[in-house]
């Protein structure tokens, strides 16, 4: 009995020390999703030996869509390089540092920069209070693009699925996360280079070119009756509004939520 009871207590014990060992080992794995990490400076983010910048460089010059580079203002690229915390030898990190932005097929894309005049969103700022709280805070999507249709482009960092780092589409005509199955390398050369007009059966209008020269790049298009609805499946009988971009990311996503359909998502 006495042998017996020092057995048992033993294997209790080691079962205790193993839990302990477990939960403590889950917890401080879990820890840097609610955590902030350091942030590194400017200098340890840029790269000058290998940037990223020359192979951007080259998808633009054999692109097929229209690509416009806006321009870059020093100051303001190496201050949302280091807030978005990505070297410049990675592509995003190269098109924040090296750009104000990029716009694909005369501002139907924006893929957010560092900002400038013709469009003041910033990638880091465009993000705070929707990816993340606070600078230097671990992001659990990041928002990369968008377009004139008020559809909105993220990088996925855990909520909408396994895929991570993958890029979702947030479509106006079902308000649905949806996976494209590409990362961010992969969609920056798919603006370039994709079919668009394949991409966007059903959302793009027939005056679409020249309506989207007239829109801001901070700008998108509110569309009455919605693409989603039964009303709004013929896109050219619908009334476009410009409106702030911020402006339709907030109502688009007070939508889903009243419709249940941000359950894909954040």
């Amino acid at each position: 009995m006495i042998c017996f009871f020092k057995v048992s207590s033993t294997i209790v014990y080691l079962i205790t020390v193993k839990k302990i060992i477990s939960t403590f080992i889950l917890c401080f794995a879990m820890l840097p999703i609610f955590a902030q990490y350091k942030m590194r400076s400017i200098d340890q983010l840029i790269n000058r030996s290998d940037p990223g910048w020359s192979l951007v460089k080259q998808w633009i010059d054999s692109a097929k869509n229209k690509v416009e580079v806006l321009p870059v203002d020093s100051t303001k690229a190496k201050n949302a390089l280091y807030k978005t915390q990505v070297t410049t030898r990675s592509v995003m990190g190269a098109i924040v540092y090296s750009t104000g932005g990029i716009l694909i097929d005369n501002g139907w894309i924006r893929i957010l920069g560092s900002g400038c005049d013709k469009m003041q969103r910033t990638l880091p700022d465009w993000n705070k209070g929707k990816a993340f709280k606070e600078f230097g805070d671990r992001p659990a999507f990041f928002l990369v693009a968008d377009d004139a249709a008020g559809g909105y482009f993220v990088i996925n960092y855990g909520p909408f699925g396994k895929d991570i780092d993958s890029i979702y589409y947030l479509s106006p005509d079902d308000l649905m996360w949806e996976p494209l199955k590409m990362n961010y390398e992969d969609f920056i050369w798919f603006c370039f280079n994709g079919n668009l007009k394949k991409f966007y059966t059903g959302i793009r209008w027939n005056s679409w070119q020249k309506d989207v020269q007239a829109l801001k790049a901070d700008e998108v298009f509110h569309i009455m009756p919605p693409l989603w609805s039964k009303e709004g499946r013929d896109v050219d009988k619908s009334f476009r509004t410009p409106i702030p971009a911020e402006e339709e990311f907030s109502y688009t996503l007070s939508l889903q939520k009243r419709m249940g359909l941000d359950k894909n998502g954040n």
